[in-house]
């Protein structure tokens, strides 16, 4: 009875590290909105100003405790370096994506992660849902749908940027079922830190290639910078890293579905950018089905 209470704490931690890291990152389109550099070139320091914090985090855990387990052979080193990769590649694209559709649609697709999570489950682990997980995945996805809908613009004009946001939400569904799997070798300091350098390495040319700079304009653009890194970073990732050694992935990619609500939040306090009633009916459903998908993942 006692394990099966401690069992139970522990997962209602992890969710309420996901929930928290979802908000976290809420505020990364807001940082991104207002840095003065090139999307990619910002998402490049996103993960580079993280690095020492996560490095030193990842030291002071193996100097605690000697059972911290290293990355020691190839495939260790190969399989954290995926999960940057495929990181790298979700940010990268997913702003790229930006610049050829309207922010709107690029976010509603590369919002689709929670779908191919659970497709990639079911076809590549064997993962079976319940009825009532599914229904949440269901209301969540239907609720971002009300929630951008407003603001979607389907045109073959954008098409080629359409495109581009469902391959950055592909990608970000490989880096949270990777990093599920990760987390049942590694500590979150360790799959963060190691996974950061790779992301960072790619980052650095993407954002050469799309023509970025790397000088931000005075204090306040270091700032935004730092608070990107730090928040939504360090912060906010770490605490989804820490919460899948102890949630199912596809819950982890249902409950961050909680991020586009709270930055629509974040947004019409900062921006004015008011919701309408449709919108808030939408953030009504993503919360119901983050509730259901908890339910039917007990």
């Amino acid at each position: 009875m006692m394990e099966l209470d401690h069992a139970l704490t522990v997962k209602r931690r992890a969710l309420a590290a996901l929930l928290l890291g979802a908000a976290c990152i809420a505020f990364a389109p807001i940082f991104v909105r207002l840095s003065d550099l090139g999307p990619v070139a910002t998402a490049f320091y996103r993960v580079l100003l993280a690095l020492p914090v996560l490095w030193f985090w990842m030291r002071q855990e193996e100097k605690r405790d000697a059972r911290t387990r290293r990355p020691s052979s190839v495939s260790d080193y190969a399989r954290l370096s995926l999960a940057g990769v495929f990181f790298a590649c979700d940010l990268a694209v997913w702003h790229f994506s930006i610049t050829m559709t309207t922010v709107a649609n690029s976010t509603l697709f590369a919002n689709a992660a929670p779908i191919w999570v659970t497709l990639g489950g079911f076809f590549l682990f064997g993962e079976r849902f319940s009825r009532v997980f599914l229904a949440g995945l269901v209301c969540a996805v239907a609720g971002i749908l009300l929630l951008m809908g407003e603001s979607l613009n389907i045109s073959d004009q954008y098409l080629a940027g359409d495109a581009l946001g469902v391959a950055a939400s592909v990608f970000y569904a490989a880096y949270i079922m990777s990093v599920g799997r990760l987390r049942h070798d590694f500590s979150t300091a360790t799959v963060m830190a190691w996974s950061g350098v790779v992301s960072a390495f790619l980052l650095a040319p993407m954002a050469m290639i799309a023509g970025d700079g790397f000088v931000a304009a005075g204090v306040s653009g270091w700032l935004i910078l730092l608070g990107l890194a730090l928040v939504s970073h360090a912060g906010g990732q770490s605490l989804i890293a820490y919460s899948l050694a102890h949630l199912p992935a596809a819950l982890g990619a249902v409950g961050l579905l909680l991020q586009p609500v709270l930055a629509a939040v974040i947004a019409w306090f900062l921006f004015a950018e008011a919701l309408g009633p449709l919108q808030i009916a939408g953030a009504i459903c993503v919360l119901a089905g983050i509730y259901l998908a908890r339910r039917g993942s007990s």
